[in-house]
């Protein structure tokens, strides 16, 4: 962490840094919309193709997901420099549903964390790419006022 001095301005990622950092994760957090609010579920995906796949079973992602605009964001950080980064994608959900689509991306190891069947196969055809990179701001610089939880952490 640095501090507020030391701050950069948050720096916008290209498109092609966007992708190199997705290509280097496969953890994020699925964003659809549903009955008003938003809902949020963290699944684990692979890039086939410039296109974002993942897996899931039946159930409120699949049915929220499929044919409707969703994004996916994925963040990280290095703990050694102290430099955070987001990546968020945007774009319509859909089946992949031929056979060579499916066989190429079980092919690029697209294996579920969670337990389970996932047997639907499911593309973001991806419109829009953004991301950002920031430099982690330590919890004194941040203004306003600490908490008992956050003073207590810093005694």
């Amino acid at each position: 962490m640095t501090t507020g001095a030391a701050i950069p301005e948050t720096t916008i990622l290209s498109s092609d840094e966007c992708w190199e950092l997705l290509k280097q994760s496969s953890f994020g957090r699925l964003a659809v919309w549903a009955n008003d609010q938003p809902e949020i579920f963290p699944l684990n995906y692979t890039i086939d193709d410039g296109m974002v796949v993942f897996r899931t079973g039946h159930g409120t992602k699949l049915a929220l997901a499929l044919g409707n605009r969703v994004a996916l964001e994925i963040d990280g950080t290095n703990e050694h420099s102290g430099v955070a980064w987001s990546v968020v994608v945007k774009g319509p959900a859909n089946r992949l549903d031929r056979t060579h689509e499916v066989l190429d991306t079980v092919g690029r190891l697209l294996v579920p964390w969670e337990a389970g069947q996932k047997d639907h196969f499911i593309r973001i055809t991806v419109d829009s790419v953004s991301g950002r990179r920031f430099r982690i701001a330590a919890p004194l610089t941040w203004g306003g006022r600490l908490d008992d939880a956050m003073r207590a952490g810093l005694e």
